[in-house]
């Protein structure tokens, strides 16, 4: 669980609800024709943009926001460390049997095909071109929150044009004139709180738990090519270093 987001998320409604409610209390601030418009309107805006098979994963892909998968880049290159110890001594065939145990699909994968005697080029092709569809797959599960922020932003305009017209035109009945500002003013408040605390703010961590993948999946990429090339494991430790913080940059080789 990812709590600085959850905290964020929770801290933000908290923040909002608590000065509503020390004005003029929570009340006043619910409105149902408000809420139709702005929710209502950017659920069927979605249904539009979107297909249905993209819409049902937004639960899921919600919860990787908050939780998402544990990536831990100083693990993964201790791993390609392991393998390159033992296939530099007993080769790269050596690591075969290792392989059946690797949780990282991966790297699995990779070194799967580097066993198997595939081309160093063709190995890379291979594992950048599912580095690429995946990230591809990320920025598209992420633009629908960020359609999301766009779609509720317009809605509580088209809102707050409604609620103007429905006052300009009950001008001469002073009790039509309230509930017209209200939808008015507060389309637009639920559009930004729409966009601006869901919207946007998830499609943005999302967007960063892509570069967290794709530099993780970078890091194996060129571990698996180094291994592939029999290269002196603490060079590839180094190397692979530099994907990293140098906070984070403590060799195994100096314990």
């Amino acid at each position: 669980m990812d709590l600085g987001s959850v905290i964020g998320l929770v801290l933000t409604m908290v923040l909002l609800l608590a000065s509503m409610a020390m004005g003029v209390g929570i009340g006043p601030y619910i409105d149902v024709p408000s809420i139709v418009i702005v929710f209502g309107g950017t659920i069927g805006t979605l249904l539009i943009g979107f297909r249905p098979d993209q819409l049902k994963k937004i639960g899921k892909i919600f919860m990787v926001a908050i939780k998402p998968p544990q990536i831990d880049p100083k693990k993964t290159i201790n791993n390609i460390i392991e393998y390159a110890t033992k296939a530099r001594k007993e080769g790269i065939l050596g690591i075969e049997g290792d392989l059946q145990n690797e949780e990282d699909e991966f790297l699995k994968k990779g070194l799967s095909l580097a066993v198997d005697g595939v081309e160093p080029d063709a190995i890379r092709e291979i594992l950048e071109n599912d580095i690429d569809q995946m990230s591809s797959r990320h920025a598209d599960n992420a633009s629908i929150f960020g359609q999301i922020a766009g779609f509720a932003g317009a809605m509580g305009m088209i809102g707050t044009l409604i609620g103007l017209v429905a006052m300009l035109l009950n001008m001469a009945d002073p009790a039509a004139i309230g509930p017209a500002m209200a939808v008015a003013l507060l389309t637009t408040m639920y559009g930004a709180i729409l966009g601006n605390v869901f919207g946007t703010p998830i499609e943005n961590i999302l967007n960063l738990r892509d570069k967290d993948e794709v530099n993780l999946r970078t890091i194996i990429v060129e571990g698996i090519m180094s291994i592939q090339a029999g290269d002196n494991p603490r060079n590839i430790e180094t190397k692979l270093f530099a994907f990293l913080d140098p906070a984070n940059r403590e060799s195994q080789f100096d314990k």
